[in-house]
């Protein structure tokens, strides 16, 4: 077996940047004419490699056990060792979620094989390497491994886009994996939220971003307006945050999150590399700004030249007259 994507379950379903990995391994697949394969471990993998086995894959896996009926640090690396160990897979493709930022560095200790984290691109052009980000996003790093053996591998949110993942049909095959209680050391708490009531960034179709473009706190409703009528999350550059007008886990960028919208609306945002790392996997971006040299409108998909708040206001009433 040439690669092996992992899949993390979000809720019953796959998790979206596990669909990113396989991607990854896609495109891989098919510039190097290499094998792929995907796995699914611990509960419900039954119902997650019923539909992964509707992408283009040579095969898919499941490793189940009653002890991985819940999420466990030893119980995922141990599982994960002995289906490597048993396939010998080259590559091994994760989505860089807190859960594999979690179990899989125990994996790269135990085999004494690199993990190579947060990845941001694969090149082909001349041997494979891998791509990641270095001096706060300001540079990228070619990475390669010149040892045989596994290389566990995780890319960055938005790296790839999953509406861009290829259909199939595969066979599903059971892996079997022993396991004991005496494996377990740890137990895991409720799944991490980097966002306060339920809010999550990452799985946000539209975000409406603000930045000090904004002048003042007391400008936010304008664009808290706009992300209502659009039904949009509220997001902020860091000066905002740094302001205390927002808080922190509604930062995007290189020391905030990264976000794939279909629609980032980006409102009094200059377009400094710290926020762009974290935004630039976005579908359509609209940007906004009174300054007509903003790096943002390089990067734009929709630039508007002006004051956001007399723009954004009448944005905001169309849009809900449009409804009515």
């Amino acid at each position: 077996m040439d690669i092996l994507v992992v899949l993390e379950n979000n809720n019953g379903a796959i998790h979206r940047m596990s669909l990113e990995a396989i991607v990854a391994a896609q495109k891989l697949a098919d510039e190097q004419n290499l094998s792929n394969a995907i796995l699914a471990i611990g509960a419900d993998s039954n119902a997650l490699a019923n539909a992964a086995a509707h992408y283009d894959t040579g095969e898919v896996l499941t490793a189940e056990h009653n002890l991985l009926s819940v999420y466990n640090s030893d119980g995922y690396a141990a599982a994960l060792r002995q289906v490597i160990d048993q396939e010998k897979p080259s590559y091994v493709f994760f989505g860089h979620t807190y859960m594999v930022r979690d179990y899989v560095p125990k994996i790269s200790a135990q085999l004494q094989r690199p993990f190579l984290c947060d990845v941001i691109s694969l090149k082909t052009n001349d041997g494979l390497s891998f791509a990641k980000q270095a001096f706060n996003a300001k540079l990228a790093a070619d990475l390669g491994v010149a040892s045989e053996g596994t290389i566990l591998v995780s890319f960055q949110s938005a790296a790839f886009n999953a509406d861009l993942i290829s259909s199939g049909s595969a066979e599903i095959r059971e892996v079997a994996v022993e396991l004991d209680e005496g494996m377990i050391k740890t137990t895991a708490e409720e799944p991490f939220q980097e966002e306060a009531g339920g809010v999550d960034l990452t799985a946000a179709e539209i975000i409406i971003s603000v930045g000090r473009g904004i002048g003042k706190e007391e400008n936010l409703p304008i664009a808290e307006a706009l992300a209502q009528a659009i039904g949009g999350e509220i997001s902020s550059s860091r000066p905002v945050v740094d302001s205390g007008w927002l808080p922190s886990f509604r930062q995007i960028g290189s020391s905030g999150q990264t976000v794939s919208p279909k629609l980032y609306f980006a409102l009094g945002i200059s377009g400094a590399i710290q926020h762009v790392v974290g935004m630039k996997g976005s579908k359509n971006i609209v940007a906004i700004n009174k300054d007509a040299e903003a790096p943002i409108f390089e990067l734009a998909d929709y630039g508007v030249v002006g004051d956001l708040l007399e723009i954004v206001p009448k944005l905001t009433e169309a849009i809900l007259a449009a409804k009515n």
